[in-house]
C-alpha cells in the first residue's frame, strides 16, 4: 500500500493506494495533520511507502512522523520521472505541476496533453506526444482574484463563486462575479485556443478544487479529473520506491 500526501496552499490530501487504485481518500487542515496520520496508519497497516509534495506547509516534524512508519519519499526536481525536461529553470518547477505532468505521461501516453489545474493559482503545463515537459503558465486562481478585488480597493466587498444571471451584471456583487468568473474562463478557453493551434489532437485535462464548478462554464471540450495530481504522485512513489 501507498500514502500519498500533497500539501497545498490551504489543505493537505491524503489518499491511500493499492494496486494502483485510490481506497481512501480526504483533505484536512494542517494542524490535524499528525492526528489523521495515525489514524490512517491504524486503519491500513499494510502500509510500506509514501509520497510527500508540498508546495505549501509540511513541517519537518510531520515528516519525521512518516519517515518513522514506513520508508518516505520527498518529491523534489531531484526526483526520477519518466519524463524528457525542458524547463529551462527545472529546479524552480512546482513539485504540483511535476506530478500532474506524469499523471498526463500515463493515462494519457504518447498524446500531446495540456492539463489545467484550477486551485489557489491556475497552472497551465504542456507535455507533447513524445513525453517532453515543455513549460506553461501560472495566474491568479479564482479565489485569489475575489481577494484581491476586495483587498485593493476600499468598497469592494469579499464574495465567493456563484452563479450568476447574465454577464452584464447589473448589480456591484453580480459585476464582481461576471468579472472573476466570467474572466477566468474567457482565460481558460482562451488558452485552450493558443495551444490547439499549435499541437494537434490536443487533450486538455482540468482538474483542482475549482475545477468541477469551472467545467459547466467552459467551451472546449475538456476532461475532468479531482484526483489526477494524487494519481501522479502514486505513479512517482512506484518510480521512487529504491
Amino acid at each position: 500500500m501507498n500514502l500519498i500526501l500533497d500539501a497545498g496552499n490551504t489543505l493537505v490530501k491524503i489518499a491511500v493506494y493499492e494496486s494502483g487504485s485510490c481506497i481512501f481518500y480526504d483533505k484536512i487542515e494542517n494542524r490535524f495533520f499528525s492526528d489523521e496520520i495515525e489514524k490512517i496508519f491504524k486503519k491500513y497497516p499494510k502500509i510500506k511507502h509514501a509520497i510527500a509534495s508540498s508546495v505549501g506547509f509540511l513541517d519537518k516534524t510531520a515528516l519525521n512522523l512518516l519517515s518513522n512508519r514506513c520508508g518516505l519519499h520527498v518529491l523534489s526536481h531531484n526526483s526520477e520521472t519518466p519524463l524528457k525536461n525542458k524547463y529551462a529553470t527545472p529546479h524552480t518547477l512546482g513539485v504540483d505541476r511535476i506530478a500532474l505532468a506524469v499523471a498526463a505521461y500515463y493515462i494519457y501516453p504518447k498524446k500531446n496533453t495540456l492539463i489545467i489545474d484550477a486551485g489557489t493559482c491556475v497552472t497551465y503545463d504542456m507535455l507533447d506526444s513524445k513525453g517532453t515537459y515543455l513549460g506553461g503558465a501560472i495566474s491568479p486562481g479564482m479565489y485569489m482574484r475575489y481577494k484581491a478585488l476586495h483587498n485593493q480597493t476600499s468598497k469592494l466587498p469579499l464574495l465567493a463563486a456563484t452563479d450568476f444571471t447574465d454577464f452584464i451584471g447589473n448589480s456591484t456583487e453580480e459585476s464582481i462575479h461576471s468579472g472573476v468568473v466570467n474572466g477566468i474562463c474567457n482565460e481558460i478557453d482562451g488558452v485552450i485556443g493558443q495551444y490547439s493551434s499549435r499541437f494537434k489532437d490536443l487533450t486538455v485535462i482540468l482538474t483542482g478544487g475549482d475545477a468541477q464548478f469551472l467545467s459547466k462554464r467552459l467551451k472546449n471540450t475538456i476532461f475532468a479529473h479531482s484526483k489526477f495530481l494524487l494519481e501522479g504522485l502514486n505513479y512517482l512513489l512506484e518510480n521512487n520506491k529504491d
